[in-house]
């Protein structure tokens, strides 16, 4: 088999079969200490900053600059897992209704004549001073009114995104109305907590919003010094609103005086990093490495998730050969995905949790539960995938060319995996490294290869098959286009019953699946380990869409057990 001459060097000699290490860090009690810094190797602990300005529409925005930059509505972190809730806060952009709490928005409502969504803000929440750029003043409904104007505004948004919205008015100094056109089921995502829901004041604008150091918002942390490539540093602000509730007794937020994020880029540099204690924290590790790091670092705390990256190639269905659905379903049964999960992945992946989440309630069905011309895609079968490609007129294969990034390490390994099977068919792959602005610009202005290899985040269940799968969709890398799917992805927005939703959903997600626009890939589980003098943290990563702020700002550093333990 192809993957066993690559299993000695994937492996290193580690079992590949892992147990869940460490689990999940239970409440601590103790009294909660102020002061120290955090170190973090965050889950793009491989990538600078992209952008500080929301007009960009940068994907990575939220989790650079969601230490300040606060938005309408967050996670409750007091109803995750830790603190005896069901809620892990893990997934990238998904926040189910009651998981949710007011951020800068007190409360809000759904109102229907005229339909609208009324926000009430919370008083007393102040920017704080920034030399140069503006006074420390009070938030307004102004700001939020001119803050989501900025960002429709902007020529990079996505398409229709915000068509559903009428005029955005401030009814008086803490009351913000948004008046919708028609309804919209991702309202709230779109709004108050997704991707592109920042509240950037004006003076942050007039100052330069894409220069680190005219950078303000209201939230835990202000940015203090950023070296690209190297590290961003967030240091306390001392004026932030927010409270943490700890043993019945509240505690201003944040508790650390400094976070700061590394870049690193290299796998085994991240390891050393957070074995030998530079790092307090790293977010996203290999399940391969979790064997030797127990041993290396006994004292480690570790919880385990899915990834939150689904992981495909995408196929040019615009062009040809993958224009022909013949083509595109051979590929998929020519590739191993079950010796890939036992090897590359040391059996630590599932082999289908994509474009669907297994934690999204109702929306995912299981493959067990696919129809047969599903579960086929997920078959090794060569024989069959050269018939297809005779039938396609390619019995002796082709060749094309396959774009992947090469920040990513995982794909870096996967890639010639992946070309190795495809060669057993027929099919020679040429790869194509690149680094990741060009890998995303490619995508972006429609030049990229025919052949795209690249994780792309679940998102949550209506994101996830519009931005990947709708025509003209920035993020539709197959360049899938079909006008009847896509009337039904307008159906899903428009309805309202989440029930019905769902049924909708799963519905297109198994004619999606069908029609193999992408090499369908297994999703890997990844481990984020810390040291125990990390308190108040078990493995929390986003309390919005990518924005970890809120998490760094309730964990506290235990200074005299880091002493201790002799770091």
């Amino acid at each position: 088999m192809i993957m066993t001459t690559f299993r000695r060097a994937l492996l290193g000699g580690a079992a590949a079969a892992l147990l869940c290490v460490g689990g999940v860090q239970a409440q601590d009690n103790a009294k909660p200490q102020y002061g120290g810094t955090l170190e973090v190797g965050t889950m793009f602990v491989t990538l600078s900053a992209l952008s500080w300005d929301p007009h960009d529409w940068n994907w990575k925005l939220n989790h650079d600059t969601g230490q300040f930059y606060e938005q309408l509505i967050a996670g409750d972190l007091d109803k995750s897992v830790r603190k005896g809730g069901k809620h892990p806060f893990v997934a990238d952009a998904y926040l189910a209704t009651e998981a949710q709490r007011g951020e800068l928005a007190e409360k809000w409502e759904l109102v229907d004549n005229p339909l609208s969504v009324v926000f009430t803000l919370r008083k007393g929440i102040m920017f704080p001073e920034k030399p140069g750029v503006m006074p420390s003043r009070e938030l307004t409904a102004e700001d939020v009114a001119y803050a989501f104007n900025r960002l429709r505004s902007s020529p990079k948004h996505i398409g229709g995104y915000y068509d559903f919205v009428g005029s955005v008015v401030a009814r008086d100094k803490y009351t913000v109305v948004f008046n919708f056109k028609e309804y919209n089921a991702e309202w709230d995502y779109r709004l108050a907590w997704g991707f592109y829901t920042t509240i950037t004041p004006k003076e942050v604008v007039d100052a330069g919003p894409n220069n680190w150091k005219n950078v303000n918002g209201t939230g835990p942390f202000m940015l203090t010094d950023f070296v690209a490539g190297n590290s961003n540093t967030y240091t306390k602000n001392p004026i932030y609103w927010d409270k943490e509730k700890l043993g019945g007794q509240e505690y201003k937020l944040p508790f650390v005086d400094k976070l700061i994020y590394r870049t690193i880029k290299d796998e085994a540099t991240q390891l050393a990093a957070i074995r030998t204690a530079k790092l307090d924290l790293l977010e996203t590790i290999n399940a391969r490495y979790i064997p030797e790091l127990k041993k290396s670092a006994p004292q480690l705390q570790f919880a385990k998730r899915l990834s939150i990256l689904g992981s495909f190639m995408a196929f040019r269905t615009d062009t040809k050969p993958f224009d022909d659905i013949r083509v595109r379903r051979a590929i998929n049964m020519a590739v191993n995905k079950k010796e890939i999960i036992e090897a590359h992945y040391t059996g630590e992946a599932e082999m289908h949790a994509y474009p669907m989440y297994p934690d999204w309630d109702g929306y995912y069905d299981s493959l067990d539960k696919m129809p047969a011309s599903v579960k086929e895609l997920y078959t090794y079968n060569p024989k069959k995938a050269k018939e297809l490609l005779k039938e396609a007129g390619y019995p002796n294969g082709f060749t094309f060319k396959m774009q992947f990034c090469s920040c990513s390490p995982d794909h870096s390994e996967l890639a010639p995996l992946i070309a190795a099977y495809l060669e057993q068919v027929g099919i020679k792959v040429e790869l194509k490294p690149t680094e990741y602005g060009a890998f995303l610009s490619a995508m972006t202005t429609r030049k990229h290869e025919a052949g795209y290899l690249m994780n792309s985040s679940h998102t949550n269940p209506t994101t996830s098959i519009r931005k990947s799968f709708v025509s003209g969709q920035t993020w539709n890398p197959s360049m899938y286009s079909d006008p009847k799917f896509d009337a039904k992805m307008d159906e899903v927005y428009k309805t309202r019953d989440e029930t019905k939703r769902k049924q909708l959903l799963r519905e297109m997600t198994v004619e999606i699946m069908d029609a193999a626009p992408y090499l369908w890939l297994p999703t890997p589980y990844v481990y984020a380990a810390w040291w125990p003098w990390v308190k108040n943290y078990g493995g929390e990563m986003s309390v919005g869409s990518l924005r970890p702020g809120p998490i760094y700002a309730r964990i506290w550093v235990d200074q005299d057990l880091k002493k201790k333990l002799g770091h």
